[in-house]
């Protein structure tokens, strides 16, 4: 990555912005041309096949390059959280309600905004989000337990979606 060295702090923030809202279109085109050919059903069924390969791989890269050690419990999954593709593109907020329990509250979701403005039906994310958070959460430490508190549609209208991590 030499081309790189000589980017501002500046640039290489653009430049991570940019990548990932790149991989999230990516993600979401993918997920329309599936749901276009194959149907919404067989298009989830293929994501969530997708996202239990991925979220474990991306925990994995995160705690190699940060040097999060495993078994870290959720001081170790809230670091890793806050380094995840989706936090640089989602607004997100994690609150520790107590030191067993950890909460994901995401406070914006471009996937579920560009469903709307391009007037598609809702998605019903739930299904796909807990094979997502379980096996990143466990990629990170086994003993982490992962429940979906709410999921658009149904999610409170201060955020799409919550997780809760617990131990």
């Amino acid at each position: 990555m030499d081309h790189l060295k000589d980017f501002t702090r500046e640039q290489l923030l653009t430049l991570i912005d940019a990548h990932a809202k790149s991989w999230l279109a990516h993600d979401g085109c993918w997920f329309l041309a599936a749901e276009e050919k194959l149907g919404m059903e067989t298009a989830v069924e293929l994501d969530k096949l997708s996202w239990e390969r991925f979220s474990p791989a991306e925990a994995r890269r995160i705690m190699k390059s940060f040097g999060i050690q495993p078994n870290g419990g959720l001081d170790a999954l809230e670091k890793a959280l806050w380094l995840r593709i989706y936090a640089c593109v989602n607004k997100q907020r994690i609150e520790r309600p107590s030191p067993d329990r950890l909460v994901l509250c995401m406070l914006e979701c471009r996937v579920q905004q560009a469903r709307r403005d391009k007037k598609l039906a809702d998605f019903h994310c739930g299904g796909v989000g807990i094979i997502e958070y379980s096996r990143f959460a466990s990629a990170i430490d086994p003993r982490i337990r992962t429940r979906c508190l709410s999921c658009f549609p149904e999610a409170s209208q201060d955020y799409w979606c919550s997780w809760e991590f617990s131990v």
